[in-house]
């Protein structure tokens, strides 16, 4: 059975984080939530958040750092809780990007032998960089060359959802679902688990009030997915399936996303 971590890996504190109700949090802090999956064919990371290579330079993410406001601890790489966990580095064999904003692909670098599998829109995107994505994407976090597998939706439908088989992990099922409209070809991944699946839906919402039933969508939220979507409608739209997913197959499915602390907290109990 595939044994699943979650990891914080780029603790934020957004200047305007509490004035946005970005989280329960009081001081409106964030997460980075990461998924380290032990499978039968060895290990698996969902993301990455910040890397050894940011906290060295912090200028290789660009201004926005200074509206994100990262811990920056070197405790909270990917890397070192692979360490922590007992694990060598070298054992990642598969890294799944749901996008390659800075916050969520600084620790690429950090495993340069893995396959690193990412949406075919995504990555062109991120490669080409024009001019309304350029802060986003930070090339510098993806300078080693990882070895890219460009993945496109295919097959049998998950739940409603496009979906398409990503890797075989041993034993374990693993689909990517695309959840495009954060960025042009973001997706989540969808882990088969002993208890069900476990959709990591990456920032296809921020608050896990936005996937409820009925979702509860504040007015700040609302302006910070606007301007921070590549299309807010596609977002909006994929968020209401979301939503209908709680609603309909919550005891099936698991619903997390890269930054609320409350889905954190609830799985790491």
């Amino acid at each position: 059975m595939t044994t699943i971590h979650h990891l914080d890996c780029g603790t934020m504190c957004p200047r305007a984080g509490r004035l946005l109700g970005l989280a329960d949090d009081p001081h409106g802090t964030l997460v980075a939530h990461c998924l380290l999956l032990e499978t039968a064919d060895g290990l698996v990371l969902v993301d990455t958040g910040f890397g050894t290579g940011d906290l060295a330079s912090p200028r290789r993410i660009g201004p926005a750092r200074f509206l994100l406001n990262p811990a920056f601890d070197p405790a909270g790489t990917a890397i070192a809780q692979v360490r922590a966990l007992g694990h060598d580095p070298a054992d990642v064999r598969h890294v799944l990007v749901t996008h390659l904003d800075f916050d969520h692909a600084g620790g690429l670098g950090d495993f340069p032998g893995a396959e690193v599998h990412v949406h075919a829109t995504e990555l062109e995107i991120a490669r080409r960089r024009p001019a309304d994505v350029r802060l986003r994407y930070r090339p510098a976090q993806w300078a080693h060359h990882p070895r890219w597998v460009e993945h496109a939706a295919e097959g049998e439908s998950w739940f409603g959802f496009e979906q398409v088989r990503v890797i075989d992990a041993g034993d374990t099922q693993i689909a990517m679902i695309p959840l495009h409209g954060h960025t042009a070809g973001h997706s989540g991944y969808a882990i088969r688990t002993g208890a069900g699946w476990l959709l990591h839906c990456g920032d296809a919402y921020l608050h896990h009030d936005e996937v409820a039933a009925p979702p509860v969508r504040t007015g700040a939220r609302t302006v910070y997915h606007r301007l921070n979507s590549h299309d807010a409608r596609a977002r909006q739209d994929n968020a209401d399936r979301l939503s209908d997913l709680a609603r309909d197959h919550g005891s099936e499915v698991t619903l997390i996303c890269s930054h609320d602390p409350g889905d954190f907290a609830r799985l790491t109990a």
